[in-house]
């Protein structure tokens, strides 16, 4: 059994409102994978709430538009906020195939994310791949992300973390599903190793520590949907107990995380009741 020197993440399940935040989540969760159209339609969830999870990851980075006009548009092309959304969709698609290689590589994942996010522009607005793409930022380098204006860490600070984290990962942990993912959102969220599209990748990577906990084996929980349910405003309330380290601020943030999954089932479970009234 690991101790919680050797699997630190173990600790911040008993930080205060986290126990009863993760056991709040697993009933949420065990509860929509008992509705009976996910016996028979289970795909048809996953897709919708991809669609649906990239929409509000979109949100939080500043694009924020309506579920329809995401499902009707296909070009991403034409402005910042296009190319977002679009970012937003691709990365949600891209997630499910990296699910094998997280827990061996995820160092290699990280940077295939920001690959993919950034499409065919090395930064928002760009119109080719820059060599910044798929690999930590260096001295020098600015970086473009809306939302966070926290102090940046250095590159070198960057590097040391992310290798921090890449170990715990690649460790594994007794920690509960949502610790972990928590963790992984926020560090990366902190450190925005990349020159662009950090909160979608951070959000993105949240997701697949989700899924390939076991947590939400299906992908029906979107979490991006609870953050960007719960507000810009709380969101960012939420970081900022993160950043503080504090064991407050860090049970804060894991239940603030929480309760976004549960936010998420809830859309999923009112896809799944229209689904079932043939309204969907």
């Amino acid at each position: 059994m690991s101790t919680h020197a050797s699997d630190p993440l173990a600790a911040l399940g008993s930080l205060p409102g986290v126990a009863e935040a993760v056991d709040s989540v697993r009933k949420a969760v065990d509860r929509v994978y008992g509705h009976r159209v996910m016996r028979r339609r289970s795909n048809e969830i996953s897709s919708e709430a991809a669609l649906r999870g990239a929409r509000g990851s979109a949100a939080l980075s500043g694009a924020d538009w309506a579920l329809e006009e995401v499902r009707r548009r296909t070009d991403f092309s034409a402005d910042a906020e296009a190319r977002t959304v679009g970012a937003a969709l691709r990365l949600g698609a891209e997630a499910g195939q990296l699910l094998s290689i997280w827990r061996q590589s995820p160092l290699r994942v990280l940077a295939r994310l920001h690959l993919v996010a950034a499409g065919d522009a090395g930064v928002p607005g760009g119109t080719s791949v820059g060599d910044s793409v798929g690999r930590p930022r260096l001295d020098g380098e600015t970086v473009d992300e809306p939302l966070i204006d926290a102090p940046l860490p250095t590159p070198a600070e960057v590097a040391g973390r992310l290798d921090g984290l890449a170990e715990l990962i690649v460790a594994g942990s007794e920690a509960p599903a949502l610790v972990t993912a928590a963790v992984v959102h926020g560090e990366l969220l902190a450190l925005r190793p990349f020159t662009s599209y950090n909160g979608l990748v951070a959000r993105a990577a949240e997701r697949i520590a989700l899924v390939g906990s076991g947590l939400d084996p299906k992908a029906i929980c979107p979490a991006e949907v609870g953050h960007a349910e719960q507000g810009r405003a709380a969101y960012l309330a939420a970081f900022e107990g993160y950043l503080s380290g504090t064991p407050e601020g860090m049970g804060a943030w894991i239940a603030h995380c929480g309760r976004s999954v549960e936010l998420g089932v809830r859309e999923s479970t009112a896809v799944c009741e229209a689904l079932q009234r043939g309204a969907a």
